[in-house]
């Protein structure tokens, strides 16, 4: 009140809305102006609009008189947008700049809050304004002068060409159809910037002609900012109650309400989900969830709910592993859909997850290398079956997400026994369909299958690797100790008669032969090297007479230069299985079947140019020892060498690496900017992407 009091009202106004220009009146924006230069010296030229897009082009004359103006560069402009001759089409036809274009631009997206007001004999006029556009000097004529410049070069260029190419030749001309357009394609091509684009370019500009600000025109026009009539009878829409009147005058903000984020079309509240039917609300909850117990998805259905009706519709959309509900394979992977990641159809993904959810009923533990190799799919596709439904855990796989539901099984045996029927005919077509061995088929039995995993501490760790590594001594100890008596019964043998005995010397060694094992099916009938039909005197435990060694160096250095000028970057455990598919190619009898040690094989990869990358590891990496080795050819002798060989330099700092920092680093080592393809072809030689980050091949782990 006290305030009121210090602020009394000197005079109150009449307020008068006008609605003759409600949708026609526009602010318009120009650019600061000498203070000198009125608006009335200003002179219009011409003017032109495109209604749709609100844009606007002006063009006003430019005082070539004033003291301020550069004739000479004026001159110049002209002659460089169009050139020495002058017809219609020239923008300067007094062969100087005497006229600058002004283009429009949107000042505000929301103007319903501005509004022209005029003031006359004590009233307040307002117009609301329809839109408020910022003009800004528009230099195309600097683009026509380039188009003007490269044409003049073009035809000089054409004027040096010899008579015999006056005429053109015969060029062939392939015809393609295009593929009719699918409606997600015609939705992004709607969408993109070069589409709107071309929409706002095919609007024709609407010519105008411009009134000065004492036209009589212009008086005529500038009436219409004052409301026609004055009674209230007239005005309805002001007997409004003073909040009303102000609510009017200040709506509330629509950018705002625009401003909050849309939740996904896909996405229901709990209230809008339970107005759906029970069946729907099952499907939609298991398919969001993926794994439930049965008595979260029952306190989510909300109270009242018969619990026989769940279970009815459950068996519908998901099936029963260690008590909990999955959902069922289909539902995640319709017909007529494929995989995002591999393209792979609906029908093969529901296969390969069957086996994924079926592998959790035999066990609490799945391998994904073992699921890999038995359904033939991606590794992101393998990978997105088992987040579904387990959790990964370092050095030992995957573990099904929720403990077995021990009290639902006791309370429904017979869904139990249905579901086993239901398991019993799925196992039966993936046999069928993956040929399953009995490895496969029968359950794992270990220790850690319960639903507590057991937690061994370092020091426990250190103890059992000490006891193991004596229990292998001794056993290492005996056996030395047992073919060393052999070796003493054998040369007391030897002193009786060695006139006719031809002793065999072998070269001294502690290399063991490679571990072929994994092959042994491909070898036909090779045991460790060797044919075991052959009685062969020449080689003997893995090592050849003097006058083989090289033959067989030969051999296995053609090898080793051909796969890696092929693969470029190489882990020892790859290396050793396409060693092994080379010599189960090979016919019997050849020289690489005398037994190629793993060190023997590391030394010729050294030999043939190649580098061991160091590549720093993560600590809990559950590879194995061959798949730390990594080798790679430092020199190919083609162009690409030098960036090969900057790329293995980053590897050997970093485990995974972005593609951004591969090329900038490529171009600071190179000296030179690299285009995509040349950086396309040097990771494609040496890595892969996975996750949005690239990793040296063979080194992405699980």
């Amino acid at each position: 009140m006290a305030n009121e009091e210090d602020d009394p009202i000197i005079q109150e106004i009449d307020v008068f809305l006008a609605r003759s220009l409600l949708e026609k009146l526009y602010l318009f924006q120009y650019p600061i102006r000498p203070a000198s230069m009125t608006y009335d010296d200003v002179t219009h030229l011409s003017a032109k609009i495109k209604p749709k897009q609100q844009k606007v082009e002006l063009e006003m004359a430019i005082d070539t008189l004033n003291p301020n103006y550069c004739r000479s560069k004026g001159e110049q402009i002209a002659l460089n947008v169009d050139g020495t001759c002058t017809d219609e089409t020239s923008t300067y036809s007094s062969k100087l700049m005497d006229k600058q274009t002004f283009c429009s631009s949107q000042a505000a997206s929301n103007v319903s809050r501005y509004a022209a007001a005029v003031y006359k004999k004590g009233e307040l006029h307002l117009t609301p304004l329809h839109g408020i556009l910022q003009l800004r000097p528009s230099f195309t004529y600097l683009d026509k002068a380039d188009a003007k410049h490269r044409e003049r070069e073009a035809a000089n260029e054409g004027g040096d060409s010899s008579q015999d190419e006056a005429e053109d030749d015969v060029k062939q001309i392939t015809v393609r159809f295009s593929r009719p357009e699918t409606e997600q394609a015609r939705q992004r091509r709607v969408q993109s910037y070069e589409f709107l684009q071309k929409r706002q370019a095919e609007e024709h500009w609407v010519h105008l002609h411009y009134y000065g600000l004492k036209d009589s025109r212009s008086e005529h026009e500038r009436q219409y900012l004052f409301s026609q009539g004055h009674g209230l009878a007239e005005n309805t829409e002001l007997i409004k109650s003073p909040s009303e009147y102000l609510m009017m005058l200040m709506p509330p903000s629509v950018e705002e309400e625009n401003d909050k984020p849309m939740a996904p079309s896909n996405v229901l509240s709990m209230a809008q989900l339970r107005t759906l039917p029970l069946a729907d609300q099952i499907k939609i909850l298991m398919k969001n969830v993926k794994v439930m117990p049965f008595a979260n998805l029952m306190s989510l259905l909300g109270s009242g709910t018969d619990s026989t009706a769940v279970l009815r519709c459950i068996q519908q959309v998901a099936m029963l592993v260690q008590g909990n509900w999955v959902v069922k394979s289909d539902v995640l992977y319709p017909k007529d859909t494929s995989s995002p990641h591999s393209g792979v159809p609906a029908e093969v993904l529901c296969r390969g997850r069957d086996f994924v959810m079926w592998k959790f009923t035999q066990d609490r533990w799945v391998v994904r290398k073992e699921v890999a190799a038995v359904t033939k799919l991606c590794p992101e596709d393998v990978k997105d079956f088992l987040e579904h439904m387990s959790v990964a855990r370092i050095n030992k796989g995957w573990e099904f997400m929720l403990p077995y539901d021990e009290d639902f099984v006791k309370k429904h045996p017979d869904i139990v026994q249905r579901q086993h029927m239901l398991w019993m005919g799925i196992q039966a077509k993936l046999e069928k369909v993956y040929n399953l061995l009995k490895e496969h088929l029968t359950p794992k039995k270990q220790e850690a299958q319960s639903a507590h995993p057991l937690l061994v501490s370092g020091e426990q760790r250190v103890n059992m690797a000490k006891a193991k590594l004596k229990q292998n001594y001794g056993q290492l100890e005996k056996e030395f100790q047992k073919q060393k008596a052999e070796m003493k019964s054998n040369d007391a043998s030897a002193k009786i008669d060695v006139s006719n005995i031809r002793i065999k010397e072998e070269p001294v060694s502690d290399e063991e032969p490679m571990d072929t094992s994994a092959y042994e099916g491909m070898n036909n009938g090779i045991v460790n090297g060797l044919h075991a039909e052959e009685d062969s005197t020449d080689s003997l435990n893995g090592h050849l007479p003097g006058g083989c060694i090289d033959r067989v160096a030969q051999e296995l250095k053609a090898f080793v230069s051909s796969t890696f000028k092929k693969q470029f970057v190489l882990t020892l455990s790859e290396l050793k299985r396409l060693f092994n598919l080379h010599l189960a190619s090979l016919p019997p009898g050849h020289t690489l079947f005398s037994g190629i040690s793993d060190k023997m094989l590391q030394d010729m990869v050294l030999d043939t140019g190649c580098k061991q990358i160091l590549v720093p590891f993560p600590p809990q990496t559950a590879a194995s020892p061959d798949e730390l080795k990594v080798y790679a050819l430092w020199e190919a002798g083609d162009t690409y060498d030098q960036h090969r060989q900057v790329l293995l330099e980053i590897f050997s700092k970093n485990y995974r690496v972005r593609r951004n920092v591969i090329q900038n680093q490529l171009s600071q080592e190179c000296g030179e900017d690299l285009n995509k393809q040349e950086v396309d072809r040097v990771l494609k030689d040496c890595c892969v992407s996975y996750g949005g980050m690239w990793y040296l091949k063979g080194t992405v782990q699980s």
